[in-house]
């Protein structure tokens, strides 16, 4: 990035022209837990992973969910200490492309915008199919027959992208009280169901082939690690997705260089106690056998709730009631998520667009509702394109999508630990902590990333990997469909990349976003932008390495330790570019 000309007074900014300070940590905690879409995934996943792959997980489905968390936790933590350098809303893209370049950079912002494109399709499929079952649940079997009607679902799924899109249009403070909301029915309808089955578990009032809960469930190392271990970890994986959407919107938090790395840390933790009560409870009441009710049916796994409900609450008005509410909850889950997943999208894009990494048309503000417009609006866009073409090839290509999203989020996840090693290389070993919190635990979470990717990979390219419901292969030219979806998303852009780099190349040849500065302005902090942004006055800069820019009275952040230096205490050019340009005023 260019450097600016001092300016006698520091002038107030919104970065990038977002609403700063609009959500606290509970909001963050809120749209980050929001945007993994409890209900649905579990709903969604569970059976897949009772059923493991090649080989049966069984009872053991809530140590694979455990042992996903591992890595969940150890990239949130990566997000954590990046985003205390630099809390861009581009996050992934910014990271990477400080730390190995503007290629894979550009790339991890594209593995961002692609994994939540694809997602979408399979929310808003499953939005649509709820929106019916939900309201045929009131006595309206007519209604309730529309679940499975193809264009019936398509349609109100469509209806859902364009609702969700004009909310995160409407202002990011509207997004955050409907999601309030929104999860708050789906927790308590998550936790009312666990307690109701366990109730009836250990009150010996449930089915003859339920089981009592054991510790020994947790434990997965006595499962084949290629045969079930692996693949049951690629679905569980996916139903941890999303706490990053905490992160993305750092630029409008309040204290943004603490909350939103705190509201990651904290939804992981929080999504692996509602995952394993319910899990645990699930399989005590439904046990994992092959018939019936049992998790391990084929039938049932698609959506394990609706096929348990009936037995679990019994029939007469009141099962009948909290049927309703539990469909509710799947409802409220993947509107929720559909929500939650423009909001990440559509601030990676604006940030891509503000380093010219992306069309700058992408990069406009709302001038009231301080949120992107055409990210937003685009996002909602293509969204809907992709899931009417997937939609109109065949509906069984919407299962393929929670696999190939699964690449997705491996690679970017992973790659967001391997950045934050990288960013932080030269201060690894200045602490225990640094050395623990910026350099093990993203490392680990970044090589166990790699290794679900590398493995999905190969496993998604056999043709019988994935079969439809008359048992046919579904393939893309013949190679398995997650695979062509997960790898041919990535392929697209490095192609989509080629074209922009060929048109537009200030970005790759790091004029606006360069591979690594020592300062940049703290949020908050700015000088009159030299690169245009359409809607926004002011942008942070970075800041020269030897402070010389630096505005009086502003605060630069060194990006390889997270310290402040603030720039009325500076009266010439800094001795070295660590921490002593002349004597700064400094705290953690």
């Amino acid at each position: 990035m260019t450097a600016t000309t001092p300016t006698p007074t520091t002038q107030s900014v919104d970065t990038k022209g977002l609403k700063g300070g609009s959500l606290g940590l509970v909001s963050s905690i809120v749209v980050g837990v929001a945007s993994t879409a409890p209900a649905y995934s579990l709903a969604a996943s569970l059976g897949f992973i009772v059923i493991g792959g090649a080989s049966f997980a069984g009872v053991h489905a809530p140590g694979i969910i455990l042992l996903a968390f591992i890595p969940m936790y150890l990239i949130a933590v990566a997000y954590q200490e990046l985003n205390k350098a630099e809390p861009d809303c581009g996050t992934t893209f910014t990271w990477a492309s400080r730390a190995f370049g503007p290629i894979t950079g550009w790339m991890g912002g594209w593995g961002i915008i692609v994994a939540d494109v694809i997602v979408m399709a399979n929310l808003a499929q499953i939005a649509g199919s709820y929106s019916f079952t939900f309201v045929g649940s009131f006595g309206l079997p007519a209604v309730a027959a529309l679940s499975s009607n193809v264009v019936a679902t398509t349609l109100a799924g469509v209806a859902w992208i364009a609702i969700m899109t004009w909310i995160c249009y409407r202002g990011i403070e509207i997004s955050a009280r409907l999601q309030y909301f929104l999860l708050a029915f789906e927790v308590v309808i998550l936790i009312a169901f666990a307690v109701f089955a366990l109730v009836k578990v250990y009150s010996g009032n449930a089915e003859s082939y339920s089981l009592i809960p054991s510790w020994d469930w947790f434990n997965p190392f006595g499962l084949d690690p290629a045969k079930t271990i692996a693949p049951a970890m690629l679905t569980a994986i996916f139903i941890y997705w999303g706490w990053d959407t905490a992160v993305s919107v750092n630029e409008e938090t309040k204290d943004p260089e603490k909350t939103p790395g705190r509201a990651a840390v904290i939804s992981t933790l929080l999504l692996l106690v509602t995952y394993a009560l319910v899990a645990v409870a699930t399989i005590a009441f439904a046990g994992v056998g092959e018939k019936g009710i049992g998790l391990a049916n084929p039938d049932n796994a698609g959506d394990v709730f609706s096929a348990i409900g009936p037995a679990l609450f019994g029939g007469g008005a009141v099962g009948s009631v909290l049927m309703a509410l539990l469909g509710f909850s799947i409802l409220t889950s993947a509107s929720a998520s559909t929500q939650t997943t423009i909001l990440p999208t559509a601030r990676t894009s604006l940030s891509m667009a503000v380093y010219k990494a992306l069309p700058a048309k992408f990069a406009r503000i709302h001038p009231k509702y301080l949120t992107p417009t055409w990210s937003t609006i685009g996002m909602g866009i293509v969204s809907v394109a992709f899931f009417l073409i997937f939609t109109a090839i065949s509906v069984n290509l919407l299962n393929a999508l929670i696999g190939s999203i699964g690449l997705m989020i491996a690679f970017y996840y992973g790659l967001t630990g391997f950045a934050c090693v990288w960013y932080y290389r030269k201060t690894l070993f200045t602490s225990a902590r640094n050395l623990v919190m910026r350099g093990i635990f993203p490392l680990v979470g970044g090589v166990m990333l790699l290794a679900v990717f590398v493995y999905g990979a190969v496993q998604f390219a056999a043709p019988d990997w994935l079969t439809d419901d008359a048992g046919n292969n579904v393939t893309i030219f013949g190679v398995g469909a997650e695979f062509v979806v997960g790898i041919g998303g990535l392929l697209i852009g490095a192609v989509i990349m080629v074209v922009w780099w060929i048109v537009k190349p200030d970005f790759f040849r790091g004029r606006t976003l360069v591979k690594r500065a020592d300062y940049v302005l703290a949020p908050g902090e700015g000088v009159v932008a030299n690169f245009g942004l359409p809607d926004s006055g002011y942008f942070p800069t970075v800041v020269s390495p030897d402070l010389s820019n630096l505005p009086t009275g502003a605060v630069a952040i060194n990006t390889k330790t997270g310290r402040r230096v603030r720039g009325d205490r500076h009266t010439g050019p800094a001795a070295d570019t660590t921490e002593t340009p002349t004597t700064p005023d400094e705290s953690k």
